[in-house]
């Protein structure tokens, strides 16, 4: 059997389980409490983190589709990011992972200020990588937003529905895994895409990636309103709560879904023969 037929069924069966564990979860057939029934008992401290994360979150989402779309729009800057050069690749990583990291490093002050501008830049830069996606056409993506949302909203609903640390404990495992999908990512662009390990590489990047980040936002999810709730109550000497910094782990989570979604929509998952 193929590699790609392999990550295929993976992905199949990632979703049966997913369906599955939405419907014990959902209907309360755990005996341990989730974080929806936990909700109603939540001081409103807590209630107005979880909130403002998700606030941000769709903020940025929005930032960056509106960015990719004004980027879309000058060839120039659809020339320079649809360019494969290992010069441009390096750079990219690099400024990606740079302002994401100096996002987090600046403190959250509650109004409007540095860490805005750095966060609005971060969302600005996703969306100059990902212009070179409206290639796909519209429609397509436009359905891979579809897909991708039901099934961000069936992962976080299991993340909510399950017991608050029922997927805390898979870090290791899920760090283990992202160094793999991260060497296949890497092994696929080095190796001919007609070569045998080659092909079977980008399925590992392409469904392996898409089973992983699937399984990291079960675990960013929890993580935030486990963070939320044991975070200390504001007021005291700490620095305020940072939905900013909460909200990031699981944007990068959507974004590698939406691309991994929009590639295998747009025949991605077979066109290494």
């Amino acid at each position: 059997m193929k590699v790609e037929s392999l990550g295929r069924l993976a992905v199949a069966g990632g979703g049966v389980i997913s369906i599955g564990a939405l419907c014990y979860y959902g209907l309360g057939l755990s005996n341990e409490p989730g974080a929806i029934e936990r909700a109603s008992l939540w001081p409103r401290y807590v209630r107005e983190r979880v909130r403002d994360t998700y606030t941000y979150l769709g903020a940025t989402i929005s930032l960056t589709a509106a960015s990719a779309a004004l980027a879309a729009r000058s060839p120039t800057i659809m020339s320079l990011a649809s360019r494969s050069s290992w010069l441009a690749i390096g750079v990219s990583f690099v400024a990606v992972i740079g302002s994401g990291m100096l996002v987090r490093s600046i403190p959250y002050e509650g109004k409007l200020g540095l860490k805005h501008a750095a966060w609005t830049m971060h969302a600005g830069l996703m969306g100059l990588l990902l212009c070179p996606m409206v290639v796909l056409g519209g429609p397509l993506l436009l359905r891979a937003a579809c897909y991708s949302g039901g099934l961000v909203g069936a992962l976080s609903a299991v993340a909510v529905c399950a017991p608050s640390d029922r997927f805390l404990y898979v870090g290791g495992p899920l760090a283990a895994g992202l160094g793999v999908v991260v060497a296949a990512s890497l092994g696929s662009v080095f190796l001919p895409a007609g070569s045998a390990l080659g092909s079977a590489l980008y399925s590992v990047s392409l469904y392996g990636g898409l089973l992983l980040f699937g399984a990291l936002l079960l675990y960013d999810t929890q993580r935030v309103v486990r963070r939320a709730e044991t975070y200390p109550p504001p007021g005291g000497m700490r620095p305020a709560y940072d939905p900013i910094n909460g909200c990031l782990s699981i944007y990068m989570d959507i974004m590698n879904i939406f691309i991994r979604i929009a590639t295998i929509m747009a025949g991605g998952g077979s066109r290494r023969k």
